[in-house]
């Protein structure tokens, strides 16, 4: 289940697209956003340095018709977005009878249309491999048309058996650096999400780098490099927690990338 599975004969190297989680944070202005950059002009000024980003809003609520397009219409033709289900369906119904909520949900993100990358089911360590069942019929209730991730926090359902379950529904296991799971290599699709996550309780301020990530990262630096030439899509997105300044977490691995 590990290393680049079926994809490793793909004729065309993958797609890497590298960003933050979230882009709305005032500790921002002056080290990444000029300063006395105006709220309402973060994303634009966003776009200008990277090609994606994980909306983290989302995760609160599914947004209106009226703010996803604006996303759209404020972003370049070759900027694309990663967002969480609501967490509404997530953590508090742990998708019981959650299908319409996740339909309307999928409805108005696809108002993005070619600039939805993927979006994620992200769960908390509660959601137990007891809850298979519902996943799988969650799973296979979902529209058709965006490409799907599933993130789980407990490490109970790291087996075989899961993995091949969401390879045959081409779901992407997200890979995840968290100081509560290991650092999986696993392919279930044929494109991955990494998530680089950090600890909370480490950081305040998200002004600067605070703490050196060079050895992990040099370690997912191999992973993507072999994920991209086996023709897998990575689509990656970084913290501020997991080492204090996400724009320029991003900026030190695509350094290490070359």
């Amino acid at each position: 289940m590990n290393g680049t599975g079926d994809w490793q004969a793909a004729p065309l190297p993958g797609r890497l697209l590298l960003g933050t989680q979230g882009f709305a944070f005032d500790d921002w202005v002056g080290p990444f956003y000029p300063p006395g950059t105006a709220k309402a002009d973060y994303l634009e000024r966003y776009a200008e340095h990277f090609h994606t980003v994980e909306i983290d809003s989302t995760f609160y609520g599914t947004p209106r018709p009226a703010v996803v397009r604006g996303w759209y219409d404020r972003t370049p033709a070759d900027f694309v977005f990663a967002a969480k289900f609501p967490r509404a369906i997530t953590h508090d119904k742990q998708l019981a009878e959650a299908e319409s909520e996740a339909a309307d949900f999928v409805a108005v993100m696809q108002g993005l249309e070619e600039k939805l990358a993927v979006l994620t089911l992200q769960f908390a360590f509660d959601f137990e491999p007891a809850h298979r069942p519902r996943l799988e019929r969650f799973l296979e209730r979902l529209p058709s048309g965006p490409r799907y991730a599933v993130e789980v926090r407990h490490r109970g359902w790291l087996t075989a058996d899961f993995g091949r379950m969401l390879r045959t529904r081409t779901v992407a296991l997200v890979l995840q650096d968290l100081f509560t799971m290991p650092r999986m290599d696993w392919l279930t699709a044929p494109f991955t999400v990494i998530r680089w996550l950090g600890r909370r309780s480490d950081i305040e301020h998200f002004d600067r780098l605070q703490i050196d990530r060079t050895r992990e990262l040099a370690t997912w630096a191999n992973r993507v490099r072999r994920f991209v030439d086996a023709g897998v899509d990575v689509y990656g997105y970084f913290n501020n927690h997991f080492a204090g300044h996400s724009p320029g977490s991003v900026r030190q691995f695509e350094e290490m990338l070359g």
